[in-house]
């Protein structure tokens, strides 16, 4: 996947060593550049759509619970 490319990813919203990660579900991490609003919602189910911007960093778009 290049740099630059669009998501949109299903996972479990967590914060490991300050920063917001997405666990996704059947393996794999995305760390996420997220506004602070994002937190509110740690620990739900969320859908993730942004582009990629390094090798596992994704820059948020939209962010919602499902």
């Amino acid at each position: 996947m290049p740099i630059g490319t669009r998501h949109e990813i299903e996972g479990l919203l967590l914060e490991r060593q300050g920063e917001l990660v997405l666990d996704v579900r059947g393996g794999g991490t995305w760390r996420l550049d997220a506004g602070w609003r994002a937190r509110r919602l740690l620990g739900r189910r969320v859908r993730v759509s942004g582009t990629r911007d390094g090798f596992d960093l994704l820059a948020v778009g939209t962010i919602k619970a499902l």
